[in-house]
């Protein structure tokens, strides 16, 4: 499943962080110069993952957050996240969100400086279709696909031979084929970044979890280049890789972070960085060290095992300080 090309992974440590220091705002900034953040996650099943990505997002240091959720729970996600405004989607019969949705949206996201898509979402097909709608819509704003929503890169899209939808937003071109099951993306032309596990990486790729595990260097290389996306590929080692060929290694964290929700707060904290206006790259970065760090912190002060993933996000602000002192 991988090319032949692999680089020579930088390492992610304190002296790397401080010398790619995060943008800041001015001192006399507002909230719309924190950058604007719009999460569309949450369904009747899984209502806490859009508030863990949401808390996170504002963790992070993003200034304004909305919220797209399932019209069953946007009003239990408001109480659980007064900072943002919450917008209620229809939900299909299988939990997702449908495709028509998208152009509820347009107004949104013409505004927003970051888009996460995916936690909590539900019905990988309905999902899929809704990201191609929303993708199509979307002009220089960054993306990062989480969970199911990554459901749109799965390579079993290259069985397909003709596209069933095509078109132009704002000078993107996108393109879209569709199997019996979901809609796919064949190669992404706005800025996304994808975090995947070896579990979701060997689902998107059509191959063996073991392979993954056996290679996830190169097998996070050969999906950056095939997807022109930035993939973060989850695991006690992390390689997040870009489509220009760079690639970081990331070693550290603890047992602890696997857990229930913790993917969705690191979903979260990355799509947060970019809103204020890191790139995609740097957010995955900076996401992932703050991350483990956090973890490494709670591990500290309550064992490895046991604390929960609300936890996390609360240890981002302090952390992103020291980082951020030389």
């Amino acid at each position: 499943m991988c090319d032949n090309f692999t680089a020579a992974a930088s390492q992610v440590t304190t002296e790397a962080l401080r010398l790619w220091p995060l943008p800041m705002p001015s001192a006399d900034g507002d909230k719309e110069e924190r950058g604007h953040i719009l999460i569309i996650g949450g369904s009747s099943e899984m209502p806490g993952a859009v508030i863990l990505a949401a808390s996170a997002a504002l963790r992070a240091g993003a200034g304004k957050l909305t919220i797209a959720t399932s019209v069953n729970i946007a009003q239990l996600v408001a109480l659980a996240v007064p900072e943002a405004r919450v917008i209620g989607l229809p939900e299909t019969s299988a939990g997702g969100i449908a495709a028509p949705a998208a152009r509820t949206l347009e107004g949104v996201i013409a505004k927003v400086d970051a888009l996460l898509i995916g936690p909590g979402m539900q019905d990988e097909p309905a999902t899929c279709e809704f990201v191609c709608a929303l993708l199509s819509r979307m002009d220089g704003t960054k993306v990062v696909l989480d969970a199911c929503a990554m459901g749109v890169a799965c390579e079993k899209g290259e069985e397909v031979h003709s596209s069933t939808d095509a078109g132009n937003f704002g000078g993107a071109k996108w393109r879209c084929a569709e199997t019996k099951e979901r809609k796919f993306l064949n190669r992404f032309d706005v800025q996304v970044a994808l975090t995947p596990h070896a579990g979701e990486m060997a689902h998107l790729r059509s191959s063996a979890k073991q392979e993954i595990v056996a290679d996830p260097s190169a097998t996070a290389q050969a999906a950056a280049r095939q997807w022109n996306a930035v993939v973060a590929l989850k695991g006690a080692t992390t390689f997040v890789a870009t489509p220009d060929k760079q690639l970081w290694q990331h070693d550290g964290g603890n047992i602890g972070l696997a857990i229930s929700g913790s993917g969705d707060t690191l979903a979260g904290i990355i799509a947060g960085l970019a809103a204020r206006g890191a790139s995609l790259e740097q957010a995955c970065v900076w996401g992932v060290a703050l991350h483990a760090r956090a973890g490494q912190e709670l591990a500290l002060r309550t064992g490895p095992l046991g604390y929960l993933a609300r936890d996390i996000a609360a240890e981002v602000p302090r952390l992103m300080h020291a980082l951020g002192q030389s």
